[in-house]
């Protein structure tokens, strides 16, 4: 019976995360590959951007005066997200959204360190550090994203 259960779990296995296993075609653009398109999208938008050495992309608007938060900080923001047409894809002016830094993408655990308790940031994100080839939501596969972000507060 232990060995019928045994192999029961190892097929149950095989059988859960094959799908990982298989190619499904998405595959990340280099942020070298985005740069130019990066940064036309600051040129024409008025951003003096300054390159992280990730690839990203940012302007400090206002650096703050409190901590800097760190990856093991819970951060709370208010913050207006786009596609480089324009199109919003998630925003959150009112009431700021609080999360763990090191739950969100990695073009925020990247960026929001660069300004302090109370700062604002631009963030030009190539679509490596934000959600790579199978893009979530109303935002498609490499996408390269823009973010304003007020740094409310740091925990």
């Amino acid at each position: 019976m232990k060995n019928i259960l045994t192999g029961f779990a190892a097929l149950l296995l095989v059988i859960l995360f094959s799908g990982c296993l298989k190619d499904n075609g998405c595959r990340n653009k280099t942020v070298e590959s985005e740069k130019a398109t990066m940064l036309n999208y600051a040129n024409s938008n008025g951003i003096t951007a300054t390159e992280h050495s990730s690839g990203l992309l940012y302007q400090v608007t206002t650096p703050g005066t409190g901590p800097a938060p760190t990856l093991n900080s819970t951060v709370s923001v208010r913050y207006v997200g786009k596609l480089l047409d324009g199109t919003v894809f998630d925003s959150q002016n009112g009431t700021p959204a609080t999360f763990p830094l090191d739950q969100v993408i990695p073009g925020w655990q990247l960026g929001l360190p660069l300004v302090q308790k109370g700062g604002t940031i631009k963030l030009i994100l190539p679509s490596s550090l934000a959600y790579g080839c199978n893009g979530v939501g109303a935002i498609p596969g490499n996408s390269i994203l823009y973010f304003e972000v007020q740094l409310v507060d740091v925990q």
